[in-house]
């Protein structure tokens, strides 16, 4: 056996999402694949959570010193083999030769299948370059070439995970001919090229370290990637796959894609788009049931891609669950009629609810938490969800009102404050997180007890009628004194806001800038409060929402030669540098697709047609329809690949940017928005209600009580209040009631009294005294802001 030299300890990443590399996703029942640059990029095994290789790619030789590595000819095609159906048709052309790719996984084993015809120049030979990153990583992976039951394979294994390639000739015979493996950067195939001109190394193992294999193949062959728990079942597969004609899996695998959307409504909502967005929509709907795993059905990663996984280790990228994506994306399943699994994933947010009622921050595909940030919006979209399934008769006798009740506990006894808000970053008093919270007490109180729901609906008006005191600024904000507007909501507003409405002059942190700019909560906006109308709580027309608007655009709006594009807020860091290289923990935000899709959601709202806007995502996906993350927004980079309004190195495809496309092409059918809960719009219509009751709780306490309106409190633990008016006049004790959402509630006998009085308390629970007294001061009738 000769062992290839080279530096074990040496590690690369694979590079998914890197501009120049992803094409298209690609997917099937068991195994899922990414393609860019006319290669494999990364295949990713849902048994295992991580992705398995770096890239599997081709070379093509004489032998003789002439040899190109066909990624970076850029000279390829990519054609599906039938509309949304994951089967792909790689064509790289060159003056000397043409080389086919048919992929394809195989439907009942781990197994990817690529078949190789190579045209033109008879002195030319391709070679099948793999690099495997087994457990999510370059380290530690060891390889060979081998004899498994006297057939010439190509393996590798890491600790409990192992990948096997084998090639067969049409006759079904071996195919490799000579074979090497080495040490990325050292002693690895495309490294014998670059020095040789030709594969003279043939290294029968290397490792452990960052490895790669490399085979000779013929003109025409077939490749059989399998993937195991050890090197020897990963072969068993590929082989297995192996013994019957490729055709034979290419066609299970289109007829199977065609009869799944068959039944489902795109078609419907597709009548009277162009040509190109009917496509996307197809495209979009398998890029969403690529995404569903099969071990733990109805779980979605957020991509299958890493946002510049060219550039770190970082191991999970967003091959994780995070439950917001999930819901948005099991929304669209919905919206096209894959109501299976759309309810498969309920089923598994069930089984993932924690025992207090929230959802983790993120999690693996097994429910393991990963992340441990608390989202108040990822606890209220489950909710939405389950009630949206009901109202369509579709649970098909799933039991929601435990996880509804969980849930809404959970919400009303940590809201409304979040600790961070949906793009994870800072706590705070959020519209977005606000508009999801509110709408899910809403939408979830039938399916409580009747104490419950009459506290769910009290408090979802308490949350939507204080929401401009929490979340907005007036004619005094420095950004309405700069755009001439009577005020704004801002982006998060610090939870001081409870007890004395924005201080546009409080700092809120921006975290993914090398030095954080200081800029204070009045400064900062964002475009989240265009989820309070696409969900039914304010007009598109009011006021306070036209003037927010007016601000966001000329702050963070982009016109690009694809369509207009939004930034998620000003001065956000998340992105490429000015010069175009990678995130690295900092950055320059840059233009999300996905935010192009809600606006135009707001547009509907308005009365117009979205189309535009679906339009400009279409435009913004990759030349296999994938939609990005991110595209670039500022003046071309060549070198670097970057061109306005084409895909950046972030993740590609995001899964929810493809959820929020195929919700804008169905609310564009619908003529309102489809995720829209009616409930909420029955409830409130688009109108700010009156403020009729104030809630004090532990974790939201209220220092104002407006005249007439009626004070409750609601505290975690039974208790025993004490209270008095105007410095413990009138004293009295009060015992507090328990409510089926967690809380004891004492309503306090306060509506008689006019401003300038105030309510004292404290209380006693089974621990204690609280320790200190409160107050609440009674104050004149707000004015209507509407």
């Amino acid at each position: 056996m000769s062992a290839a030299p080279g530096a074990p300890g040496l590690s690369l990443t694979w590079c998914s999402s890197d501009k120049e590399m992803v094409g298209c996703t690609l997917g099937a029942s068991r195994l899922w694949f990414t393609i860019g640059g006319g290669i494999v990029n990364e295949v990713y095994y849902p048994r295992i959570d991580l992705p398995q290789i770096r890239d599997l790619g081709f070379l093509v030789g004489d032998g003789a010193g002439f040899w190109v590595e066909v990624k970076r000819l850029w000279q390829h095609s990519v054609e599906l083999a039938a509309p949304g159906a994951p089967a792909v048709r790689l064509v790289h052309r060159h003056e000397r030769f043409e080389l086919a790719l048919r992929i394809t996984p195989c439907e009942n084993r781990d197994v990817l299948l690529i078949e190789v015809s190579l045209s033109g120049d008879e002195a030319l030979k391709p070679y099948a370059l793999l690099a495997p990153h087994l457990g999510g990583t370059g380290r530690g992976n060891e390889a060979e070439v081998a004899a498994y039951r006297g057939r010439r394979v190509l393996w590798a294994q890491q600790g409990p995970f192992g990948l096997a390639m084998a090639a067969v000739t049409a006759q079904q015979q071996d195919a490799f001919g000579r074979a090497s493996a080495g040490i990325v950067g050292a002693s690895d195939g495309w490294q014998d090229f670059a020095r040789n001109g030709a594969l003279t190394w043939e290294y029968d193992r290397a490792g452990p370290g960052n490895v790669a294999l490399i085979g000779e193949l013929p003109r025409l062959a077939v490749l059989g990637l399998g993937f195991g728990s050890s090197q020897e079942s990963a072969a068993t597969l590929a082989l297995t796959a192996l013994s019957e004609p490729f055709e034979m899996s290419w066609e299970r695998q289109l007829i199977s894609w065609t009869s799944w959307h068959t039944p489902c409504a795109h078609d419907v909502f597709c009548a009277g788009l162009p040509s190109e967005c009917a496509e996307q929509v197809r495209i979009s709907t398998m890029v969403l049931r690529v995404h569903q795993d099969q071990t733990f059905p109805g779980a979605m990663v957020a991509s299958l891609s890493v946002p510049w996984g060219n550039t770190s280790e970082e191991r999970p990228g967003y091959h994780l669950v995070w439950p917001r994506d999930l819901v948005e994306s099991a929304g669209a399943l919905f919206a096209v009629g894959a109501l299976q699994e759309a309810r498969n994933t309920l089923r598994y947010l069930q089984a993932t609810q924690h025992a207090d009622g929230h959802w983790s921050q993120n999690q693996w595909l097994g429910g393991k938490s990963y992340w441990e940030g608390l989202q108040l919006d990822e606890t209220a979209f489950p909710v939405l969800l389950a009630v949206a399934l009901d109202t369509r008769n579709a649970l098909e006798g799933t039991e929601v009102r435990d996880t509804i009740q969980r849930a809404l506990s959970f919400l009303v006894r940590n809201g409304p404050v979040t600790q961070q808000d949906r793009w994870e970053e800072d706590a705070g008093l959020n519209t977005f997180t606000l508009a999801v919270c509110i709408s899910a007490l809403v939408a979830g109180a039938p399916y409580l007890p009747p104490a419950g729901r009459d506290l769910a609906l009290a408090i979802a008006d308490y949350w939507n009628a204080r929401l401009e005191n929490w979340t907005a600024v007036g004619e005094d904000g420095p950004l309405a004194r700069r755009y001439g507007v009577p005020g704004y909501y801002v982006r998060v507003a610090p939870a001081q806001a409870l007890l004395s409405g924005v201080n546009p002059d409080e700092v809120l942190p921006i975290r993914n800038q090398r030095i954080d700019p200081r800029l204070p909560a009045g400064a900062q906006v964002g475009v989240d409060f265009l989820q309070l109308v696409r969900f039914g709580l304010r007009r598109a027309e009011d006021p306070l929402i036209v003037a927010t608007v007016k601000v966001v655009d000329a702050l963070l709006k982009v016109d690009t030669p694809s369509g207009p594009v939004w930034h998620r807020y000003n001065e956000d860091g998340y992105g490429e540098h000015d010069d175009g290289s990678a995130y690295d923990g900092t950055g320059c935000g840059r233009g999300w697709p996905l935010l192009t899709g809600e606006r135009g959601h707001y547009e509907l709202c308005l009365g117009r047609d979205p189309l535009p806007y679906l339009l400009a995502m279409t435009r913004m996906a990759s030349a296999g329809g994938m939609l990005p993350e991110q595209v670039w927004d500022s003046a071309p980079i060549p070198a670097r690949g970057l061109k306005p309004g084409r895909p950046t190195g972030a993740a590609m495809p995001l899964v929810w940017a493809h959820a929020e496309y195929l919700k804008l092409a169905a609310s564009r059918k619908l003529g309102r928005p489809f995720d829209r809960p009616e409930s909420v719009w029955r409830r409130y219509g688009g109108q700010r209600p009156p403020l009729t009751r104030v809630f004090w709780t532990e974790e939201a306490p209220a220092s104002a009580l407006p005249e007439s309106c009626a004070l409750t409190l609601a505290l975690r633990t039974p208790a025993t209040v004490r209270w008095g008016v105007d410095g413990w006049q009138d004293v009295r004790e009060q015992s507090t009631s328990a409510n089926p959402l967690g809380l004891h509630v004492l309503d306090i006998d306060a509506q008689r009294l006019r401003a300038g009085r105030a309510i004292d308390f404290t209380y006693r629970t089974g621990t204690g005294w609280a320790g200190k007294d409160f107050r609440v001061q009674v104050v004149p009738p707000a004015p209507r802001s509407d």
